[in-house]
């Protein structure tokens, strides 16, 4: 088992931070993936957050009230294995690197 922090995301158009709420989940619940897990408010708007992944929560950071910066822990889970949370791989290159000459015509006429 491993466990995995989830940051509080880019909640987008230059928001730097959010309000929590309320929790949905406490430590000890397991969790699926997109569930939510707290309801938060910025200056824009309240939404709930969903789980990045399947796990057990470990720890929750914030209690209502208090406000949370982009990118601070939000959330610790429990996790099967070291490479939760990573969705997809990066493609590889697989043709082979071409080298092109560019010339020029000098001639002058």
């Amino acid at each position: 088992m491993a466990e995995l922090s989830f940051p509080l995301p880019d909640l987008g158009e230059g928001l730097i931070d959010a309000t929590v709420l309320e929790w949905l989940v406490a430590p000890g619940d397991q969790v699926e993936r997109n569930q939510p897990l707290v309801e938060v408010e910025t200056t824009k708007s309240s939404l709930d957050l969903p789980s990045p992944q399947a796990g057990k929560v470990l720890r929750v950071n914030g209690e209502p009230g208090e406000t949370i910066n982009v990118g601070d822990e939000l959330i610790v889970f429990e996790v099967a294995d070291d490479s939760a949370g990573i969705v997809g791989t990066v493609p590889q290159e697989t043709a082979p690197k071409r080298r092109v000459r560019l010339s020029a015509n000098l001639d002058d006429d």
